[in-house]
């Protein structure tokens, strides 16, 4: 018996592991029981996605119900083995709570934020279970988790097919006589089915009522079974790798490297000379930037021969994407840099601290840029969450030149994900489409530029902020908002109960209100015709009269505020 079986971890006379060549002793060590029941949770959480992941729209209570259930599944199938470690429970905690902040918001760009959170924690928690490595590891460990785990569900499946000597295991079982059973039942059901086919057509033919029950009974659309079977299946293949990953750990016993196993090596000059060039052109960069800041307009338009609002809007993206490029080429130059002596380290050290100060003026300046944009056309999600990254990597650039630069490089990985995870729990409470419905319409009460089409696109977070708003409108925006909001309402689905989140409750409820009052512009005809379950209302309520056909060729073509929209220099996809 062995060590494992005698501690009780295994059962006693469970054997025929076959290690995968290449993989560590943990790989090698999975014991056979985990195998057969690691297919059947795969199973049980491919038939559970099928039926929650069905509903129409964005996943939200479905995607929670369904990660506590793997959360569930990974939870008692480690005590048996392994329990997990206080890191991994912190980390299946983590990815528990930001599935559940799908079913509080119900902006899409929020969800993937989430969804993206949710992934990061279980790839980290399945790399290395039983050990508290997230904060001592490097970038490099971080990504090789990552892309582990990755090919862990894309691939795994066939390793958990070797992992076991399945007709070994399947004869040394005890109760052998269950093979018996069912292949007679097998054999059972082989010989009933001709049988019921010929009397069923026989009765069928006899009797139109129960010919007719049959039919109803024995139809099925084969469409919809493959589909099932299609998802189910996939759930199932996928799920079932990332379990094996969580068992076997670490795929391989260290990071992969380059050049098999030596990591390439520059020089203080190799790294200095792009540095240096760098930093001199982040420095002209910044002097020209310098000359706005204090010029003003007069000096854009002087220079440049373009409105203020038309500088800031064309130089922010570019901004951004240069300081995000940033960290990743100081990071690449720290790993590669061969050090041979103090004099290296303290060039290498300086000039990155030139350029993360240069940078930070880069981000300053794209920071004031946005706000001059959004002072003169508005706020919108991609003017939002862009800005959002922006002060991350603000925030990181300094966590780098506080370890990375401090000689502490160990503690930068594990930093930058408590940022990130702090991020999209700042965007998650800060409600990021209602925040944009409340600055637009606030823009709008005070007589400044105001696009009502765009917040069509918005979510049913906007809606609330957006009703409690409406009565504050000039007339003309007022009309312009609720017809927005009805076109809206119009285009919402019925909610399936496995859909539901806060926000579309919330916005359901708020329309609810709206439609029962009156916005107080007789003159305005916004409301559309309600929704119905069968067809033929269905299509009678898309069908729009020439006035109302009349009025949103109207709000797509016309004006904003009275101008045209060229006029108005409104974009709101920009």
């Amino acid at each position: 018996m062995s060590g494992d079986a005698a501690r009780g971890l295994v059962p006693a006379g469970v054997g025929g592991v076959r290690g995968v060549r290449g993989e560590p002793n943990a790989a090698r060590a999975l014991r056979a029981w985990q195998a057969p029941a690691t297919v059947v949770a795969a199973l049980d959480l491919g038939v559970l996605g099928d039926v929650l992941m069905r509903a129409p729209g964005p996943p939200a209570l479905n995607f929670l119900l369904w990660t506590l259930a793997l959360a569930a599944t990974v939870t008692v199938i480690a005590r048996r083995r392994e329990p997990l470690s206080r890191e991994a429970t912190l980390l299946l905690s983590a990815a528990v709570f930001f599935a559940a902040a799908m079913v509080w918001r119900d902006s899409p760009a929020l969800k993937l934020l989430d969804f993206a959170c949710v992934a990061t924690m279980m790839a980290l928690l399945a790399f290395r279970r039983g050990e508290a490595w997230v904060r001592a590891a490097g970038v490099a460990r971080y990504l090789w988790a990552l892309v582990a785990s990755g090919l862990s569900g894309a691939f795994g499946a066939f390793g958990l097919v070797a992992d076991v000597d399945w007709r070994r295991e399947l004869a040394d079982m005890p109760g052998v006589a269950w093979r018996r059973r069912a292949l007679a039942l097998l054999r059972g059901l082989a010989i009933s089915l001709p049988i019921l086919a010929v009397f069923a057509m026989l009765l069928s033919g006899a009797d139109a009522v129960f010919s007719h029950l049959l039919a109803r009974t024995f139809r099925f659309d084969l469409g919809v079974v493959v589909s099932h079977i299609v998802l189910t299946g996939f759930v199932a293949w996928v799920t079932s790798g990332y379990l094996r990953q969580l068992w076997a750990g670490e795929p391989t016993g260290v990071v992969p490297t380059m050049g098999g196993g030596v990591r390439p090596r520059l020089g203080i000059v190799e790294v200095g000379i792009p540095l240096g060039l760098l930093n001199l052109l982040f420095a002209a960069f910044v002097v020209v930037q310098v000359r706005y800041f204090f010029g003003g307009a007069a000096s854009v338009q002087a220079t440049a021969g373009l409105t203020y609002a038309e500088y800031a809007r064309q130089g922010f993206f570019e901004l951004v994407v240069v300081a995000a490029l940033v960290l990743p080429l100081l990071l690449a130059t720290d790993a590669l840099l061969e050090r041979r002596g103090p004099g290296d380290e303290w060039i290498f050290r300086s000039l990155a601290l030139a350029q993360l100060a240069l940078v930070f003026v880069i981000m300053a300046s794209a920071l004031q840029r946005m706000r001059l944009y959004q002072a003169t056309y508005g706020l919108t999600e991609l003017r939002l969450y862009t800005t959002a990254f922006m002060c991350w990597i603000a925030g990181l650039s300094g966590w780098l030149a506080a370890t990375v630069l401090a000689g502490r490089r160990r503690r930068f990985a594990f930093g930058a994900l408590v940022s990130g995870a702090a991020a999209v729990v700042a965007l998650n409470a800060l409600d990021p489409d209602a925040l944009i419905a409340r600055v637009n319409a606030d823009r709008a009460a005070r007589g400044e530029r105001y696009d009502p089409a765009y917040l069509a696109v918005l979510s049913g977070d906007a809606v609330p902020t957006l009703v409690r708003r409406l009565p504050a409108l000039p007339a003309p925006q007022r009309c312009q908002t609720a017809r927005s909001l009805g076109r809206w309402w119009r285009h919402r689905r019925p909610q399936d109960w496995r859909a539901w989140n806060l926000g579309s409750a919330r916005a359901r409820a708020a329309m609810g209100e709206l439609l029962r009052n009156d916005i107080g512009d007789p003159t305005c005809v916004w409301k559309t015709p309600s929704r119905s379950t069968s067809t033929s209302e269905e299509q009678g309520a898309t069908r729009t009269s020439d006035e109302e056909r009349a009025t949103r060729t109207s709000d797509e073509h016309e004006h904003v505020n009275g101008q045209p929209r060229e006029a108005a220099g409104t974009s709101p996809s920009r």
